[in-house]
């Protein structure tokens, strides 16, 4: 019957399950929240390399941050979208797009993980070592750790992938709203050990050095807050550490959501708004989190928003 309906590369996604009168809602929300993740994220990485001022680590790498949710919201959204004004018979892709789809969405995992980490340590830097800060942190520094992110995830990732990518399929439909590395092994019927070991050493080598390097960081942050008397320094290090914290924390919680979601077929919907909602209001949020908490990117958009203004009232 499967084969019937579709080719031997043509795979069929599962949708999301909307009824007739909120679709058009949902999808309208869904495209609002899309464009403000693109703009505020995009617009973030823009002030900053036209900001003389903000040309420093920290913001440099919250550009690796910005430009990851970018590609993170991209992989997904648009499917999606797509797939709510599309009949469920209609909802196809080619199984090469598929398996490129589920590296896309693993490696913005993976890279929310090792970019978080090395701004961690930016930060354990400024408050630790305040007089090495300048030396430590070149930009050299700053480039080879946001290459060291990237291409880190991007091999654990391959590696993942590759290992899925070279099964033979004998079912043709993917019970998700998009492809990843669990749908594309779970459409062989041959054994799968080889990828679950992998996955588990995977996931427990990325969450491991992530929350362990994180926690051994800022309680390195807390004990020198705690000895210093420096109240201007406590309060900006309490500033920076608790958004970046707060970031994490989300990222952490959404994931393990995802992952306890995915143990339990009848929450199979469930599962599937948990995963567009990563990929939606993470991005979001990080942006309105830094946009909104950090003094001087709050201070340039105040600034450019006013400059405008003057403008526009200039010209009239």
């Amino acid at each position: 019957m499967e084969n019937s309906t579709v080719g031997r590369d043509i795979l069929m996604l599962e949708g999301l399950n909307v009824t007739s009168l909120s679709f058009i809602p949902s999808f309208i929300l869904l495209l609002i929240v899309y464009i403000f993740i693109m703009v505020s994220n995009l617009g973030l990485v823009v002030l900053t390399f036209r900001s003389s001022g903000l040309h420093q680590p920290m913001y440099l790498l919250l550009c690796n941050m910005s430009i990851n949710d970018v590609f993170g919201a991209s992989i997904i959204i648009p499917q999606v979208l797509r797939d709510l004004l599309t009949s469920d018979s209609e909802r196809l892709i080619q199984y090469v797009d598929c398996a490129v789809q589920a590296f896309c969405v693993h490696l913005h995992a993976s890279a929310s993980h090792t970019v978080l980490m090395i701004m961690a340590f930016d930060r354990y830097v400024a408050i630790c070592n305040p007089l090495r800060y300048a030396t430590i942190m070149t930009h050299r520094m700053v480039l080879g750790l946001s290459m060291w992110a990237w291409a880190v995830s991007f091999l654990m990732v391959g590696f993942l992938v590759g290992l899925s990518v070279r099964l033979s399929r004998c079912r043709w439909i993917i019970l998700h709203l998009f492809c990843d590395n669990a749908s594309l092994f779970s459409l062989s019927c041959e054994s799968v050990l080889i990828n679950n070991i992998y996955g588990l050493g995977y996931t427990v080598v990325l969450l491991g050095s992530s929350i362990g390097s994180i926690t051994l960081t800022y309680l390195r942050i807390a004990m020198v807050c705690l000895r210093s008397k420096n109240k201007a320094l406590n309060s900006k290090a309490l500033q920076t550490c608790a958004t970046h914290l707060a970031v994490y924390a989300i990222l952490l919680v959404s994931g393990f959501i995802i992952v306890i979601l995915a143990r339990f077929p009848r929450l199979a919907v469930h599962r599937k708004v948990a995963s567009v909602m990563g990929h939606v209001v993470l991005p979001a949020l990080n942006a309105l989190i830094y946009g909104l908490q950090i003094k001087e990117v709050r201070q340039r958009v105040l600034a450019l928003f006013h400059k405008n203004k003057v403008a526009s009232m200039d010209g009239n």
